[in-house]
């Protein structure tokens, strides 16, 4: 049971670094862009938001205090899920601007 809730919070990790990432890369993007790229960038910066919605409503709806119950699991899963989520979200954010 204690794997499932720790790969369970890793994916909520990655989830939220990964909707957080797309909400400043595509404001980054849709400011400093152009034609294209604003456009992509106010498209990521969309998909950030919505995500970041959908994943605060689920959590709070479904589980409430469950981030305050768990603050104690160890840093590592934090920093693995904050890293997986950043690569994933970077990696698009490059496909993105190298397509437009």
């Amino acid at each position: 049971m204690e794997i499932q809730l720790s790969y369970l919070l890793l994916g909520q990790v990655i989830l939220f670094i990964f909707s957080l990432s797309f909400l400043i890369l595509g404001a980054f993007t849709a400011y400093f862009g152009s034609g294209k790229s604003r456009i992509a960038g106010i498209g990521m910066l969309l998909v950030g938001l919505i995500i970041g919605v959908f994943y605060t409503w689920y959590i709070h709806v479904n589980k409430p205090g469950y981030f305050t119950n768990y603050i104690l699991l160890p840093g590592l899963l934090y920093i693995g899920g904050t890293i997986i989520g950043l690569i994933i979200a970077l990696g698009l954010f490059i496909l993105i601007i190298m397509k437009t």
